[in-house]
């Protein structure tokens, strides 16, 4: 296919994956490419835009438009190409290679770095009297155990015992920590979860830690998980925390050698089960995309570069929380990966009804617009939980609304396209004709339906309603002084927080 010599040896080295692409990419044969082929190879062909979107952010194309997927691959070829014309083939092979191994590599050396930070002596292994001193220090607290106060190890007899688990368990039953002995333990803890993008719910693993939640007195709940598609792992080989005070650590072995069986995407956990959940982060057994529905008591602080979506509501009579402490809570995650479903009772009306009632403990908004498989898959979602959210919104609705929004525009701009007038007249509202087209897409949005049931229940006198007439608001002033600033500051707020 390709030429002798040093393109061949390259093509040679590589996997068949990355062969593949390659390939695909240099359609010519030629040995190089420029930037418009690699444009049209990531438009045209859905395989090389799989393989470059994730270097530039994108889990799969569908999660980008085609300006994005241009702008990306754009990018990418400047990346590489460092001001020159074309890219050889050589060099585009290298660069999705070295992308390939830069992972590992960083795992590999924040481990040793680590390693060191506990061997005090430089000894080439660790005591347990090291690592009982080297947790006071934060940084390696919060690598080893990321729930613990370090400081609190000699004074603290749960505090103790964590970190005496943690150092048998790395160990093995030796009385020294030898560095082959650090790599494998927290080799797994980086690198055993399986990457998957949301939108794969066959392909994904959900591993629910059964206890608390509710196989049997809330089967809706664990219907719904299975119905979505998912390949659900129940695990009920542990007991019931009934109690508060409920020590999950002897059994922490058992959901860990599941883990290890099962290699779950996910791992959920609901109500009493939550301590359960709170105990791999602590023991470093799981450090993957993470699902607790009633945020537990004992829960005071989430792991640090762990997707974790939590679900209260503001009703729970086992675990009544207020909002105020679940966001403190999530505020203690790492930026962009944490998520807070929160459901609250809205304002009253005069007649001292509410319009919606927030969830009980068995929250049953979870059972209703796909809300549980949403709340799994935005745990796996590269952007984050919020966005993933954000994005499912438009799922919700009806694809003629979609349309019409889409006709009318989503920007300050594309809404003044169609004014009549410069927006500066003492005039500011103008009638719609009756029967034109822009009459008719917002007929459509005013009429459109919710694609389910709607969460406030007017539909009965939404049937009376009549539309009359519509007008069309041209201010300028107000679109320039108000409207377009906080389009713009919510566009830098999403930019500034990656997503």
């Amino acid at each position: 296919q390709f030429g002798s010599g040093r393109l061949k040896t390259v093509l040679d080295d590589m996997d068949a994956e990355l062969r593949d692409i390659c390939e695909r990419i240099d359609t010519k044969r030629r040995g190089y490419v420029s930037k418009l082929e690699l444009v049209a190879a990531a438009q045209k062909d859905p395989e090389v835009a799989a393989f470059i979107l994730p270097k530039k952010g994108f889990s799969i194309p569908g999660e980008a438009t085609d300006e994005e997927i241009f702008d990306a691959v754009m990018d990418l070829f400047d990346l590489i190409s460092q001001g020159k014309q074309r890219i050889k083939f050589t060099d585009l092979a290298a660069f999705f290679a070295k992308e390939e191994v830069d992972d590992s590599t960083e795992t590999a050396s924040e481990l040793a770095r680590m390693f060191d930070l506990l061997d005090a002596d430089n000894s080439g292994s660790i005591s347990k009297f090291e690592m009982f001193e080297a947790v006071k220090e934060k940084e390696v607290a919060t690598f080893l155990l990321p729930h613990l106060d370090g400081a609190q190890a000699m004074e603290s007899e749960e505090a103790f015992n964590t970190i005496d688990r943690l150092f048998q368990n790395i160990a093995c039953g030796k009385k020294r920590i030898e560095f082959s002995d650090f790599e494998k333990y927290f080799k797994v803890k980086f690198n055993s979860i399986p990457q998957l993008s949301a939108a794969d719910r066959a392909e994904t693993k959900v591993l629910v830690i059964g206890p608390g939640f509710g196989q049997m007195l809330n089967p809706r709940q664990s219907a719904m998980i299975q119905d979505a598609g998912y390949q659900v792992n129940f695990f009920h080989g542990i007991p019931n925390p009934e109690i508060r005070t409920f020590d999950a650590a002897p059994y922490l072995e058992k959901i860990k050698a599941e883990i290890d069986a099962f290699q779950p995407h996910v791992v959920a956990s609901a109500s009493k089960g939550g301590i359960y959940l709170l105990g791999l982060w602590e023991a470093g057994y799981w450090r993957g995309p993470s699902l607790l529905l009633n945020a537990h008591p004992r829960c005071k602080e989430l792991p640090q570069g762990v997707p974790v979506v939590v679900a209260h509501g503001s009703n729970d009579e086992v675990y009544p929380t207020s909002r105020d402490h679940l966001e403190k809570l999530i505020a203690t995650g790492t930026e962009n990966m944490c998520f807070l479903y929160h459901t609250a009772d809205s304002g009253r009306l005069p007649t001292k009804h509410l319009t919606r009632k927030g969830d009980r403990h068995n929250m049953e908004s979870l059972l209703v617009r796909d809300m549980l498989p949403r709340l799994i898959d935005a745990t796996l979602c590269p952007a984050g939980p919020e966005a993933h959210m954000i994005r499912t919104w438009r799922e919700r609705i009806s694809q003629p609304r979609l349309e019409a929004e889409s006709w009318l525009g989503h920007k300050p701009e594309g809404l003044r396209k169609r004014w009549a007038t410069s927006g500066v007249d003492e005039q500011k509202l103008f009638e719609v004709p009756k029967g034109s087209e822009e009459w008719t897409i917002v007929e459509t949005i005013f009429w459109a339906e919710p694609k389910e049931t709607p969460v406030y229940g007017v539909q009965g006198n939404w049937d009376k309603v009549q539309l009359r007439n519509i007008q069309r608001v041209e201010n300028l002033p107000q679109l320039e002084g108000c409207a377009k600033p906080y389009f713009e500051s919510l566009g830098r707020n999403i930019e500034e927080q990656g997503v």
